[in-house]
């Protein structure tokens, strides 16, 4: 079986696209001194918002709108209780995780009149490239085919993020604050302000995420549909070590993994172990950096 296709580079960036917006969230908070792990609260309330909103409304824009809006809601529970009242970051993130669960499954049966699973032919979704001037475009109409727009926007926020970071002052300063806050806030930088706005602004991203998952990747809601991917987005930024670059090389391969997975289900594979393998690898992944990162810190610095 030939694996390693225009078809399955095309499948990779499908899978990798909603773990890599998160990620790129997530090393945002990183740089700027905020270990942020209530990605996936925000992630699987992006999904069902897309989606409601769609449903209701007709319009996939709408949807994407609203998500976005759900996560940055979201983020402001998170940044308010961290920043302004001193809240532990880890328990806060995990209670709103928690939330999400509960409250997608509540709104669900209430605003959609469904359980488990919602799905309708007339839920609009992310409009495909292939289906644009895009899928005339020798390789890259077959790279792209599948994708939507908020696929390739996910790619062209890594080098972005890496230059803001790298060049541009309020960057610069941003990560100033995630080396020594004290220091920053005594050359007059507003600390708290650079730190609620990285949440804010990691929740946007973790909604943009979401509505691709549900409108984009697939076009439907299930209870927990984001299956872990915002916890696969904190390993990514942990992986990436908060550099765009790096997170964007660990989102790959768990975007390949999955997009294997999917190759090995078409061998006879049970789908339990194909949906199980991006999680087992990002874990090994996460296994090997941690063994190394001991015997790199003996060496030269």
């Amino acid at each position: 079986m030939n694996v390693f296709t225009l078809g399955f580079v095309a499948a990779v960036l499908i899978a990798l696209a909603p773990v890599l917006l998160a990620a790129l969230g997530g090393a945002l908070c990183a740089r700027v001194g905020v270990f942020n792990i209530g990605l996936e609260g925000q992630m699987l309330l992006g999904c069902f918002t897309a989606v409601a909103v769609s449903a209701k409304t007709g319009s996939a824009l709408l949807g994407v709108a609203a998500a976005v809006g759900a996560g940055v809601l979201t983020a402001l529970v998170l940044a308010v209780g961290t920043i302004r009242f001193r809240t532990d970051p880890i328990v806060l993130a995990i209670g709103t995780n928690l939330l999400a669960v509960g409250l997608t499954g509540f709104l669900l049966r209430s605003v959609l009149g469904t359980s488990g699973t919602y799905s309708s032919p007339d839920l609009a979704g992310l409009t495909r490239l292939g289906d644009t001037w895009v899928g005339d475009i020798p390789v890259l109409g077959d790279i792209f085919h599948s994708s939507s727009w908020v696929v390739v926007l996910s790619l062209l926020l890594v080098p972005a993020l890496a230059f803001f970071l790298a060049r541009h002052p309020a960057g610069l300063r941003l990560r100033g604050i995630g080396e020594n806050p004290e220091a920053a806030r005594s050359l007059g930088v507003h600390v708290d302000g650079y730190q609620q706005t990285a949440i804010l602004v990691a929740g946007a991203l973790c909604g943009l995420a979401g509505a691709q998952l549900a409108l984009g990747n697939v076009q439907l809601f299930s209870e927990q549909m984001t299956a872990g991917r915002g916890w696969v987005a904190v390993v990514a930024v942990m992986l990436g070590r908060g550099r765009p670059g790096l997170v964007l090389a660990a989102c790959v391969v768990f975007g390949a993994a999955e997009a294997f997975g999917f190759r090995l289900q078409g061998l006879g594979l049970p789908q339990q172990a194909t949906d199980a393998a991006p999680y087992v690898i990002t874990l090994i992944a996460l296994l090997l950096t941690s063994i190394r990162r001991p015997k790199l810190a003996g060496g030269n610095p």
